[in-house]
């Protein structure tokens, strides 16, 4: 399954939600007593999160991510009829521990054992980040956990990219990029990295600059993607 794009990548840089860790999980693990109204929080809620990091970042108004979550949060809770002050305060802190996707770990492990550095790339708080990795049981599994707090906006900047090529110390034509987010892989590729794009959930490439080279549709073929 060797792809020629991928021939010679020296690291493997993911985003973390929605790729590495599920944000439904949250909803479903707490969110009980939402009833039949739960998917639509959630839904509504990851729509509004990604929303307020585009428009803050026009409006050049930064606050960290733990507060564009709970940002979120609070419209969908509302839009929904919804007043649950302790409902709230769960809901946020799962967040600190969504569910990784089953595919992750073994996914990790077999790049590292090929020789490539692993990192995470996200829009996510240093402290949001590091209590997903870590109760995921993912530390040892990459060599760099790195957020946009660094630079002060979010993706798809191109600010945000050249973190990783500068923590890594790799090229960025030699990265290769995984993100389940359409519009973010659009941009890491238009960035200059090799983009595997990671269409988890059958969705249709956005109509934006950046040629992505690469699309699967889990992690474990992601090794194969890259001669391991």
């Amino acid at each position: 399954m060797n792809h020629p794009a991928f021939s010679d990548i020296g690291a493997c840089v993911f985003d973390a939600y929605g790729t590495l860790f599920d944000v439904h999980s949250a909803v479903a693990r707490g969110g009980a007593t939402l009833g039949e109204k739960a998917q639509g929080v959630s839904d509504l809620w990851r729509q509004k999160q990604l929303e307020y990091t585009w428009l803050r970042s026009l409006m050049d108004t930064h606050v960290d991510f733990w507060q564009v979550t709970n940002d979120g949060l609070d419209h969908a809770l509302a839009a929904h009829g919804i007043d649950d002050p302790a409902l709230k305060e769960s809901l946020m802190s799962l967040y600190l521990t969504l569910d990784a996707y089953p595919d992750v770990s073994a996914c990790l492990g077999a790049l590292r054992s090929g020789g490539k550095a692993t990192a995470i790339l996200s829009n996510g708080a240093p402290r949001m980040l590091e209590a997903a990795v870590g109760s995921a049981g993912l530390t040892e599994l990459l060599d760099k956990v790195l957020s946009v707090e660094s630079v002060g906006i979010y993706k798809p900047d191109r600010r945000v990219y050249q973190l990783a090529v500068d923590a890594l110390e790799v090229a960025a034509d030699r990265i290769c990029f995984v993100s389940t987010n359409p519009w973010d892989a659009s941009g890491a590729a238009h960035f200059g990295f090799k983009v595997a794009w990671l269409n988890r959930f059958g969705k249709q490439p956005d109509r934006l600059p950046g040629e992505i080279p690469g699309e699967i549709t889990t992690l474990a073929d992601l090794p194969g993607l890259l001669g391991l």
